[in-house]
């Protein structure tokens, strides 16, 4: 769904086993952003969803201020209390993706190749596809070899949205390859 089309309201928090949710607008759709235990868990972007009205845990609050500031542009990278769920494998790939510089992209190879394990690429891309923290861990900065748009649960649309917001920040007005 394009950002234009996205409705635009205010919050919704809401308990679940692992968590506490929260939704928040963004230009890219509801931010639904889970909490556990002081740390961020997920924040995954939706086309629909019920803006929260209740305060949100301290993490949260972090996390929507800096995504908002991300979106104005005020923010290229983020500084909040992570808990990322998925295997040691996983963990690392999320890891080696918070070192590429924002308005920067490499490509799955590539990732493969700064984690010391060229072999790995379709193992990379999949942990890349398990990321639940978008954005913060900004697994859209990955593209194909061919420098195509590939792989993103948001939807292409959303990465590409994304590419060209850090573009226009940075001032490149074009995606740059490479760190």
């Amino acid at each position: 769904m394009p950002a234009n089309k996205i409705k635009t309201s205010a919050s919704h928090t809401f308990d679940k086993p692992t968590g506490l949710m929260y939704n928040h607008v963004t230009p890219l759709g509801i931010a639904r952003i889970t909490e556990q235990d002081g740390f961020i868990v997920s924040i995954l972007i939706m086309d629909e969803g019920e803006p929260s009205h209740h305060i949100a845990g301290t993490a949260t609050q972090s996390a929507i201020k800096q995504l908002d500031e991300y979106f104005e542009g005020k923010r290229l990278s983020f500084d909040l209390p992570l808990k990322p769920e998925g295997t040691t494998f996983q963990q690392l790939v999320w890891q080696q993706l918070q070192a590429i510089p924002y308005g920067k992209c490499i490509t799955y190879l590539h990732q493969a190749r700064l984690m010391n394990n060229p072999l790995a690429i379709r193992a990379i891309a999949a942990a890349n596809g398990k990321n639940k923290i978008w954005i913060v861990v900004p697994c859209h900065r990955v593209i194909g070899s061919s420098g195509k748009l590939t792989g993103y649960a948001g939807g292409l649309w959303r990465k590409k949205w994304l590419l060209e917001h850090e573009a226009k920040i940075i001032g490149s007005g074009q995606i740059s390859l490479g760190l």
